[in-house]
């Protein structure tokens, strides 16, 4: 079942197809209520498609993928997982309101130690592929392909919110080591009251949902 290509229109197609679009529609619509406006889609691909065309190409992605058994699990598997995190911070989101809410954000950023954020990142991530890793371990791949396929999903999931969150972080922060590397210090090394501020502009114009 895991190599094999399924042909359009039978019964496993149809549930994987299926599959497909409950795991992608869910992460569309956690997106949906948590940045309806797309403003803290960390993703640059779905946030130039808009929604409109992320439905199209979902769509699309959907009916190809239906053809293969285990990359339909991996990416179902993934989608609801970043779906569930989604949810979990989705009514804040949206009670406070894509542009304050990454005003928010931005601030707890620039008040946090990298070494803190990347520990608690590598932390949270390690410890989702590990148990992805220990399913694909424990899982015999000819008769339990389906197993296989959810641990590959979970490993997925882990690497892409390490990835994204990663992408956001140093977006952040890159603008705060050029600062530092060019500002001529003040009395004690302090760099001046107008620094800040302009890191908080060039970090507002970066969305931190990964």
């Amino acid at each position: 079942m895991s190599d094999e290509f399924i042909q359009f229109g039978t019964r496993t197609y149809g549930m994987l197809f299926v599959l497909l679009v409950v795991s992608r529609g869910m992460d569309f619509l956690s997106t949906r209520i948590a940045t309806p406006n797309l403003v803290l889609e960390g993703n640059p691909i779905a946030r130039k498609l808009g929604w409109t065309w992320g439905i199209v190409v979902n769509v699309g992605f959907c009916i190809g993928f239906a053809f293969w058994p285990l990359p339909a699990i991996v990416v179902s598997t993934t989608s609801v997982l970043v779906a569930a995190r989604n949810f979990q911070s989705a009514w804040l989101m949206r009670s406070m309101g894509e542009h304050r809410y990454r005003e928010w954000y931005v601030e707890r950023i620039q008040e946090t130690s990298i070494t803190l954020y990347l520990f608690c990142l590598f932390g949270q991530a390690g410890l989702s592929a590990g148990v992805g890793a220990g399913v694909i371990y424990f899982t015999d791949w000819d008769r339990d392909p389906v197993l296989l396929a959810i641990g590959l999903g979970i490993v997925a999931y882990a690497v892409a919110v390490a990835f994204y969150s990663l992408l956001g972080a140093w977006r952040l922060y890159r603008p705060k080591l050029r600062n530092s590397r060019f500002a001529e210090p003040g009395p004690s090394g302090y760099a001046g009251p107008g620094e800040n501020g302009k890191l908080i502009q060039i970090c507002l114009r970066e969305p931190p949902q990964p």
